[in-house]
């Protein structure tokens, strides 16, 4: 019985200089946490034969085909130059093919790499079951994104701040691993044949229709733009847009200190070391565009004469602030059914006045208006808006029932570490339908209780 894996590596036939070939570490005792079996049906693989294979998805053994590598990469680090960051603790097995789609297959918490920079190259549980519960709720919220596949126990302990936590490794499955960091690294060693090599690459795999680097830009500047007005859309808080976390692909990757905004406040921030809200909800548009100039830059080298190169480049992402207001103006209208911004903006207004949920204000207004009519300025508001006949359906569709609240994912976490797993997968099956208000998921639309509130989140590194 074989899992089904079908590896055809291209990045692996990339240069030696890309990355570095080493095999994950074993561990002492892999047991399963949670396997994606819808997912793992999506890809064409076996979960059976899957569920028999716990040290395939710990990195005790390594399927065939596979061709195990850590990536090279580097990147602006909250502003912060980094010259050479890679993949301290994740090594890309290789990339899956299945109805002609390629997936790249990634262990995290596989051990030690050249990049790991002295750290462990582990992962705690925790970690590994907030990035399983968050990426694939936002798959199921429509957001592009890197997915969980398989989720298993190390048998071994990691040792952070907190103390010894028991380590685990995630199966990550992506469209590529490609970042704004790794076209980076190469223009910042003016390496000029690496970059085109990796122009060629991240066309042939993402955006077959680019023939120069001015097109390449387009192209990731409009996946960006859909992405980051998702995020808005949602009250999805990324917390750390580093350069290095920017895909070329257009899906959120790195679900560290992500969390979702329930108080609403535009200025919020939940990173516990984004101390000057550099990533707050309100800034992702301006850092996706500051990321997006970065990328431009280490394109330069391939696109001529520099002066000629830097003035097309800087018109080509002057049109990003209309891309983005394109998308945002569509999430925001079908968010209050009316294309009207002003009034999305006013009532965005009135919830930071008054502080209130985000995901239950939005959704209320869609099945229950009236109830939302407890003050002055909503009241006037809502009559304002009512009779212009919002569109309900388009409502329904853009505002959720249930996001994963940040008590409820940290309530998942504690009980994993203590061996637990039941809070994790009953969370991940109300995330897996965030549209349908049913009897089981009405718990978990509530907001913290003040004692439960989870104000700050943390990169588990």
């Amino acid at each position: 019985m074989t899992i089904g894996f079908q590896f055809d590596n291209n990045y692996a036939r990339l240069p030696d200089r890309f990355h570095t070939r080493l095999m994950p570490t074993p561990v002492r005792d892999p047991a399963w946490i949670a396997l994606n079996e819808r997912l793992a049906r999506d890809l064409g693989l076996d979960p059976d034969a899957m569920r028999a294979s716990a040290d395939v998805f710990a990195g005790n053994v390594v399927p065939e085909g596979a061709e195990p590598l850590a990536q090279l990469y580097a990147g602006h680090q909250f502003g912060g130059w980094s010259p050479q960051l890679g993949d301290g603790r994740a090594i890309l097995l290789g990339e899956h093919i299945h109805d002609d789609r390629r997936w790249d297959v990634v262990l995290k918490g596989s051990g030690p790499t050249p990049y790991s920079r002295m750290g462990d190259g582990r992962t705690a549980i925790g970690p590994v079951v907030r990035e399983y519960l968050l990426s694939e709720a936002m798959h199921a919220l429509g957001v592009p994104t890197t997915r969980a596949l398989a989720a298993v126990t190390t048998g071994e302990p990691v040792l952070r701040e907190a103390g010894p936590l028991p380590g685990a490794v995630l199966t990550r499955i992506a469209s590529s691993h490609v970042r704004v960091g790794t076209f980076q690294v190469f223009a910042a060693r003016g390496d000029v044949a690496a970059l085109r090599l990796l122009f060629d690459h991240v066309v042939a795999r993402h955006a077959p229709d680019a023939r120069t680097p001015l097109d390449l830009l387009r192209h990731v500047m409009s996946v960006q733009a859909e992405l980051v007005s998702r995020w808005m859309a949602l009250g999805f808080v990324h917390g750390v847009m580093n350069t290095d976390n920017m895909t070329v692909s257009g899906e959120t990757i790195d679900y560290g200190p992500c969390a979702f905004l329930e108080d609403y406040h535009p200025d919020t921030v939940f990173s516990s070391i984004d101390q000057l809200g550099r990533y707050a909800w309100k800034n992702q548009p301006d850092i996706a565009l500051w990321n997006l100039a970065q990328f431009a830059t280490a394109l330069l080298p391939l696109m001529g004469d520099r002066d000629v190169a830097i003035r097309e480049a800087t018109e080509t992402l002057e049109g990003f602030a209309d891309l983005y207001a394109r998308e945002w103006r569509a999430r925001l209208s079908a968010k209050i059914g009316l294309d009207d911004m002003d009034k999305g903006h006013e009532l965005l207004a009135i919830m930071a006045e008054d502080r209130r949920d985000f995901t239950n204000t939005f959704r209320m207004l869609a099945t229950d208006p009236h109830a939302l009519g407890d003050t002055a300025r909503m009241d006037d508001w809502l009559a304002r808006w009512t009779k212009r006949c919002p569109d309900v359906d388009a409502m329904r569709n853009a505002n959720p029932v249930v996001i994963p609240r940040n008590h409820r994912v940290q309530q998942a976490i504690v009980t994993a570490e203590g061996g637990n797993y039941a809070e994790m997968h009953a969370l991940h099956a109300v995330l897996s339908d965030p549209w349908t208000e049913t009897e089981y998921n009405a718990s978990y639309r509530a907001p913290a209780a003040p004692g439960e509130r989870v104000t700050r989140t943390f990169c588990g590194t």
